[in-house]
């Protein structure tokens, strides 16, 4: 096989509503999902063999599906198309050779073909299910790179929050000055109220206990300063 056992992409196989059919009722029977069956049969059966197999083929024409939108423009609306099945396996399968892999998955189920499997083929099998498995349990306990830059950024942006947001006042926001310096504003500026509500929800959006740079004692003086600075300027 040429497909990695590294991270999983999605295949759109079009294909007739009764083959689909007939893939999800035995996936059904066998509980397992679409994928598992296809990659049974691409683990154990040899590559020339598949390529060799019947290709059940694309939907006739006539043959469509009826789904809701749910997104868009047309959000809601009834939209006919192709029937087909999604499927998650590893990258480099041909969408034919996922097809023809259950094709044989439905055919061996219903004992339609009997296939002698050397020894050397399950030993292969069994060697590459086990790297997969070994390649997803190394996924699942190391955080991908990108998750660690990501931490890596977080964290360095919440430090920058922190050296450039005001100090919490200790007696909170009394007067004029103080809501000046909570809100980001010179000492002697004389903003208007279009400038102050623009300064707030710039700061809100960054104090706000919920977001991840969040504290709420400074959210509580920003919205002090807002109210005081409010009553202040007409």
């Amino acid at each position: 096989m040429t497909a990695s056992s590294g991270v999983k992409q999605s295949y759109t196989i079009p294909c007739s509503s009764i083959f689909r059919d007939a893939v999800l009722q035995l996936a059904e029977r066998r509980g397992v999902n679409a994928a598992d069956l296809a990659r049974s049969v691409m683990l154990i059966v040899p590559q020339k063999a598949i390529d060799d197999y019947e290709d059940p083929g694309d939907p006739p024409k006539g043959d469509r599906e009826t789904i809701v939108l749910k997104s868009g423009p047309a959000e809601g609306r009834p939209w006919r198309r192709k029937p087909r099945l999604q499927l998650r396996l590893p990258p480099g399968f041909a969408v034919v050779t996922v097809r023809k892999a259950l094709k044989m998955a439905i055919d061996f189920d219903a004992g339609d073909v009997n296939m002698r499997v050397e020894k050397s083929d399950v030993l292969a099998a069994e060697r590459a299910a086990l790297e997969e498995a070994r390649a997803l349990k190394k996924r699942q306990a190391e955080p991908p790179v990108e998750l660690l830059q990501s931490r890596e950024e977080l964290e360095r942006l919440r430090q920058i929050v922190d050296n450039l947001a005001f100090d919490p006042l200790d007696r909170g926001v009394t007067t004029f000055n103080e809501a000046l310096h909570v809100m980001g504003f010179a000492p002697n500026a004389r903003p208007d109220m279009r400038a102050v509500r623009a300064k707030y929800r710039v700061l809100a959006a960054i104090h706000h206990p919920d977001s991840n740079y969040g504290s709420h004692q400074r959210m509580t003086q920003l919205n002090a300063a807002m109210d005081l600075l409010r009553k202040h300027i007409s």
